[in-house]
């Protein structure tokens, strides 16, 4: 599992680990493994190696030049051509500035002569606390280096974004790799600022010794969802496997009820009982399925409920709302919500918007949730008392109670942005929580099982919701053997 801790969280971290340590130790290590990654990174481009490259280092005031000016020196030392560009000379890292010159670095006389004809440019203009994005003088620096060819490595984050909050305020440098220290911070597995980073690479700088033991954010990998994954037993029997009931479709969008169904059926449900007017279109694509005119509390047993897909104007909600057992909540059923019948509940509420339909929950412009999608996902939560999934490039799944980290899932892909995806993850989710799993579990299971299926399905071409809910099953046995 990948975790991320707060600006705060990591600064009173490391000042604890320095003052156990030597002046100067943590900042070391900190190069060593940035002068690492680089190497790496040179060794993969023409000419193939470390001496001869041209490094650009783009330095700014605080630590995080100062981790630059001593990586330029590690790699000045194996024989790279080295130039710092110090965007604030006077409050440069004196003892970095020192050991790049003594290793044969320079400071560069014309910043865009010198990233012109760079190999690799090394990040270091901001910190985590840099707020806003850059400056107004970094700006024509950070757009040469970016238009150069060169590869962009940032140091700890990219400069610009909120380390916080992954928010993008403002101009910021898109980098092709990260390196950062200790732990992941939010921005590295958030979007917008996520896609900035590109691939992150995490120096052990012996953090972890000091780091709260409760993440801020944090991202499942294979094994943790695999050891999540319900899996029958000889003793199973459908009921125990779970049964989902499914309130969606409408005469209008009969085939988000057949998606829904799918996405159930894919993810292990025992069995599906639906409940709307698609029942003919249901039951012709899925003969298992238990269908039923209605109302639901009359359909029969289940372990957990998913109203919403496709419904229309159609009932359910309030019926689903009622019972005593799991229910989540998307789409049209998500229209209207009434806050105060969320929070009565004593059975788990699982709500699942995408960024227009959170938008619309918290009465505020879509632009806001999509650039502050943490602070949006965390207010949902609190206002509904209820566990949200925020679907989009980065899903993310937060739960009522604050002292629990946020869940982060980026297995997706932009294909995935077809009509009916959103309606065979609700299935999928839902067949989660009727199997037994918390609300929490069955939303980040359930994403990282869609964006896993969604990748099978598409393979890099355009794909279709019915071929990702048919992809599932092998997203699973890729989880499950670890593959």
């Amino acid at each position: 599992m990948r975790t991320a801790y707060s600006v705060e969280t990591v600064r009173t971290a490391e000042r604890e680990l320095m003052d156990r340590l030597p002046d100067g130790v943590l900042m070391q290590r900190a190069a060593a493994g940035l002068a690492a990654a680089c190497a790496d990174l040179l060794r993969r481009r023409a000419p193939g190696r470390v001496y001869g490259a041209r490094v650009v280092l783009l330095v700014g005031s605080g630590d995080n030049g100062g981790d630059a000016l001593y990586a330029g020196a590690r790699l000045a030392r194996r024989g790279a051509g080295v130039s710092a560009v110090l965007l604030a000379p006077g409050r440069a890292h004196a003892p970095g500035l020192t050991a790049l010159l003594a290793a044969g670095g320079r400071v560069a006389d014309d910043p865009f002569v010198a990233t012109a004809a760079a190999d690799l440019v090394i990040d270091g203009i901001t910190g985590i606390g840099g707020r806003g994005g850059l400056r107004p003088d970094a700006v024509p620096v950070a757009r040469a280096a970016r238009g150069s060819g060169a590869v962009v490595v940032a140091v700890d984050l990219p400069s610009g974004v909120e380390a916080g909050s992954g928010e993008v305020v403002g101009e910021a440098l898109r980098a092709d790799a990260t390196v950062t220290f200790g732990t992941y911070k939010p921005a590295h597995l958030i979007d917008p600022a996520r896609e900035y980073a590109g691939a992150v690479r995490l120096v052990d700088i012996g953090l972890g010794a000091v780091l709260l033991s409760v993440p801020e954010l944090e991202a499942l990998q294979h094994a943790d969802v695999a050891r999540l994954l319900p899996v029958p037993t000889g003793e199973s029997d459908k009921y125990r496997r779970g049964v989902l009931g499914i309130v969606a479709g409408s005469a209008r969008y009969p085939g988000a009820a057949v998606l829904a169904v799918a996405g159930a059926l894919r993810g292990g449900a025992g069995a599906v009982r639906y409940v709307g007017p698609a029942g003919d279109a249901v039951i012709a694509r899925f003969p298992e399925a238990l269908v039923h005119a209605g109302p639901p509390a009359k359909a029969g047993r289940v372990q957990a409920w998913v109203v919403g897909p496709g419904l229309g104007d159609e009932p359910g909600v309030t019926d689903a709302l009622a019972s005593d057992v799991p229910v989540l909540i998307d789409a049209d059923g998500l229209r209207g919500l009434d806050a105060a019948a969320v929070r009565a509940r004593t059975a788990p509420t699982l709500l699942t918007p995408h960024a227009g339909e959170a938008a619309a929950l918290l009465g505020i412009p879509r632009e806001e949730v999509e650039s502050a999608r943490l602070t949006s996902v965390r207010e949902l939560a609190a206002r509904y008392g209820a566990t949200v999934l925020l679907k989009g490039s980065t899903t993310l799944v937060a739960s009522p109670d604050p002292s629990e980290p946020v869940r982060a899932n980026a297995t997706g892909t932009p294909w995935l942005a077809t009509a009916g995806s959103g309606d065979v993850l609700s299935g999928l989710t839902g067949s989660l929580l009727a199997a037994g799993l918390t609300a929490r579990d069955a939303g980040s299971v359930g994403a990282y099982v869609h964006g896993l299926a969604g990748r099978l399905a598409a393979r890099g071409a355009p794909t279709s919701a019915e071929a990702v809910a048919a992809s599932v099953p092998a997203a699973w046995r890729d989880i499950a053997s670890g593959t």
